[in-house]
């Protein structure tokens, strides 16, 4: 008689498993949301907007975000935090913006706002030197101003009209100086890339200075003299460049003399570009 019960609650459970593993939503369901590059190009080209009943414009929803990543981190950036501070229902926030991947593009182009007083600035310094000197230092400003910029993975940008207007300037610096249009452009993103990851490599180290309570030259005092004894001479010039580094930048940040040695080189580079193509063959 005992046998029966328990081959019953065994067929019960085996019977609740498979209804909770049918239950399951597929693979195709569990992965995030693809973000809709479609839908942003059109809140970020949008000509006219009108309020909703609440109030709340996507222009202030914009600004609200990028105000809580400069304070917070772009971690700290929900539909759900936007809404408390808005003080709007969470679901409202979608009729403006289909998700924080959508939102965090529009973030990105309106941060680009303002970088250059009109499409000529940059091109009205004295010469390409200055003029990609000012560039780099615009860019820099930006990414100072909004440190959340260097955790996007912007490698496929959905182009705004901000975006565009920064491009074309930074374009027009490059224009008629002898360059075709394709070196133009790989100097124009290599001067970008440049500032990108300086700016990253500068921010890193305030994060680790916070963390750590030392500065980036008081952890490499610490350091180093460990490292000069497991060496063991193996790497003689590292040995003797390594060292002297922070002395020969003194009373420059390392970070300062990156930034400014990448930017000489990217205006070397078009110096030599330029040269090379007056020469007769």
């Amino acid at each position: 008689m005992d046998r029966a019960p328990r081959g019953k609650a065994k067929q019960k459970q085996g019977a609740k498993g498979a209804s909770s593993r049918a239950k399951k939503p597929p693979v195709e369901e569990q992965r995030p949301r693809p973000k809709d590059d479609e839908r942003t190009l059109a809140l970020l080209w949008r000509r006219q907007e009108r309020p909703a009943r609440s109030g709340l414009t996507l222009a202030t929803l914009i600004q609200t975000a990028i105000d809580l990543a400069d304070q917070e981190g772009l971690e700290a950036v929900t539909m759900r935090r936007l809404a408390e501070i808005l003080d709007v229902g969470t679901m409202s926030l979608y009729s403006h913006v289909p998700g924080k991947a959508e939102l965090t593009d529009l973030m990105w182009d309106a941060s680009l706002a303002g970088m250059y007083n009109d499409l000529d600035e940059a091109k009205r310094q004295p010469g390409y030197r200055a003029g990609l000197e000012f560039v780099a230092r615009r860019n820099r400003t930006v990414f100072e101003a909004h440190p959340w910029l260097l955790d996007l993975n912007i490698t496929r940008p959905v182009i705004g009209p901000n975006a565009c207007a920064k491009y074309e300037a930074e374009l027009r610096v490059l224009d008629g100086i002898g360059l075709d249009d394709l070196e133009i452009d790989a100097i124009a993103s290599q001067l970008w890339t440049h500032v990108f990851a300086s700016c990253r490599w500068a921010e890193e180290e305030r994060r680790a200075q916070r963390e750590t309570g030392l500065s980036d030259v008081e952890w490499w005092a610490r350091t180093l003299p460990i490292l000069e004894n497991v060496m063991h001479g193996e790497f003689p010039v590292a040995s003797r460049i390594g060292p002297k580094s922070n002395e020969m930048r003194a009373p420059e940040s390392s970070t300062e003399h990156h930034f400014r040695w990448g930017v000489e080189v990217v205006v070397q580079t078009v110096a030599t570009l330029i040269r090379n193509r007056a020469q007769p063959t």
